[in-house]
This record gives C-alpha cells, structure tokens and sequence, in this order.
C-alpha cells in the first residue's frame, strides 16, 4: 500500500509519517514549508523519517493545481492522510486570503486527486474548532456545526461540506476527524504549551487569556496518530438513509471528534508546566482573544464504538514528555 500525507514536515502530519514508516508502509509527503512559524523545525521533524528508504519528502504546495494532479497520476497512492492546512484562530483574523488558498483550493485539490485516481479512503483534518458558538458539552459529532467564530474554523467546516459532497457525487470515502488540542514532543511554536514552555523556561511573562477562565480537552500527540491509525482502516460505506445529522449520510462519509474526553483547566495545565519546568511563571492575565472559545470537550464514543479508540496519556505524563523534548531540543 502506498500512502500520501500532506503536512509531512507539520506537527500531527510529521508523527505520522513516521508512525508508518515504522510499520514499513511506502510514504510519500509532501509540505509547502511555508514560514508561518519557524521553518528549521519543519526541517528537523522531517529528520526523523529521512532515513527509511521506505519514506520520500516532496515539496509540493496544495494550492498548485497541477503540481497536486502531476503527483496523484504519477505515484498511484492507495489513501490519503491530509493534514496539511494554513492552522491558527489569531493568524487567519489577519490572514484571510492565506486560509482561502490553502484550507479551501488546497483542499479541493487534493480531493480533485482522490477521486480521479481510485483512492481506498481520505482521512481529513478538521477541528474542534467548527463547533463555535456551541455551549452544550461535551461537543457531539451530532451537534449544529454552523456558527463558527473565526475564519479557521469557517474553512474547516466548508472541508466537511465539500468532503461530502465528493463522497455523494463520486463515492469516495472520507473521513474528518474533529482534532482537540493537539500537544506533545515536535508541536507547533504558535499554541499555547509552546509559547507558555518558552516564556517560563526564559523567565518572561505568559499571556493567559479570559484571565484563566478557560478549559481545553488537550490530547497527546501519540493518541491522536493511534486513532489516525485506527480510523484508516475503516473506510466509511455510508448509512442507509439520511438522518439529517451533520455527521451521518447515505454517503461513504463520516465525522469524528478525536480527543481526550477530559478537559483540563488553562491554569491547571499551567501548573503542570511550571511544576515539570521547577519554575513559578509570572502571569499576565488577559480579557479573551477574539476567535478563542471558552472551553472544548469532545465526546469521543463514537470513534471509540467504530474503531476502540481510547487515549492512554494522562495530562500529568503528556505535559512531561513535552517538556522534556523543549528542554533537550532547545538545549536548556
């Protein structure tokens, strides 16, 4: 079997690629290597899977049409991991056109990919994000997904609709996983445990927005790719009738949340950072980021009835494991 994932050189998509390779799966993944945030870690993620002769990077932007095609009707993949994405709430506030390119044409060119080349199933990355406004939880997959508050989270949404859309006109299977706040060893330098990791490890002030009041369901990087795995091998074949729920069709499509199931305060996971760091931050208490929402929590029981997903990594041993890598990548 041979796999594309885009995003290869990103957090989620990085771990993947090497997750397979592992397992002596032919990968091909590709990135734009844009510099949103600091390229020479992108290019250190990619050290770790270079050396599997098994593994081939290409660097290839999503927004290019043809480049997209030309790589679909050359390498013959039998599925597709897409991770790749413009991410960020706060960035695509400033940054809309960005989202545009990448979330929307991008996506559209990889599903263009899929469906005139055979592909086995797409599994897509979509985001807790989509759920907005919504204050009942924890967040259902079930759940009226239609008032998004950031840009980033419209363009999430708009993958889900026209996933489906793919998945009714030409039955390609397709699968969206809802991720929730993804952290661990090789994140991202734009989200939360990053940026608080750099300031109470440099001595400086962290930012901590709606004045601690907010709560995240954090889920640890290796759960996240076991439940990537999981999903892979259950090409969704579409349910008999519709039912008009918003994850649910007579289509070969399906939606998951993939998370923790356990949302963990802002100022508690402060705690865990500071504690494995032996370092008190200073805070500097903030009114919300326009974009943010207050809270996240994802049920998780439908993946775990579809697939027997269940994360293993409790809060306490994930935020030690970042650590740890922070310390021994930046030299502390």
């Amino acid at each position: 079997m041979k796999y594309l994932v885009t995003g290869a050189a990103g957090f989620i998509g990085n771990a993947v690629c090497l997750r397979l390779c592992e397992q002596g799966a032919d990968v091909i993944g590709i990135d734009n290597l844009n510099s949103y945030y600091d390229v020479s870690l992108k290019l250190d993620r990619l050290k770790r899977v270079e050396n599997y002769p098994s593994f081939q990077f290409l660097k290839v932007d999503i927004f290019n049409r043809q480049e997209v095609a030309e790589l679909f009707e050359t390498e013959k993949f039998d599925y597709v991991i897409h991770l790749g994405a413009q991410a960020g709430v706060r960035y695509s506030i400033d940054n809309p056109h960005t989202y545009a390119d990448t979330n929307l044409i991008g996506h559209i060119n990889i599903l263009e990919g899929c469906r005139n080349n055979q592909i086995k199933h797409l599994i897509y990355a979509s985001s807790s994000s989509v759920y907005g406004l919504n204050d009942k939880q924890p967040f259902l997959e079930s759940d009226p997904v239609d008032h998004p508050i950031s840009l980033y989270a419209a363009s999430k949404r708009a993958n889900e609709l026209i996933s489906h859309t793919y998945s009714h006109l030409y039955s390609l299977p397709t699968t969206g996983l809802r991720f929730f706040t993804v952290y661990g060893p090789w994140g991202r330098p734009d989200m939360a445990p990053f940026k608080f990791a750099k300031a109470i490890s440099t001595g400086k002030t962290i930012d901590v927005y709606n004045f601690g009041e907010m709560s995240r369901d954090f889920t640890y990087i290796d759960d996240i790719v076991e439940g990537i795995m999981k999903v892979l091998v259950l090409a969704p074949t579409g349910e008999k009738s519709e039912t008009g729920q918003p994850n649910v069709s007579s289509a070969p499509y399906a939606i998951y949340n993939i998370g923790n199931g356990s949302p963990v305060k802002l100022m508690d996971f402060i705690a865990c950072l500071e504690k494995e760091f032996g370092i008190e931050a200073a805070k500097n208490f903030m009114e919300q980021q326009p974009g943010d929402v207050t809270a996240t929590w994802a049920s998780t029981e439908a993946l775990t009835k579809a697939t027997g997903y269940r994360p293993k990594t409790s809060i306490a041993e994930g935020v030690k494991q970042f650590v740890s890598w922070y310390k021994q990548y930046y030299d502390l």
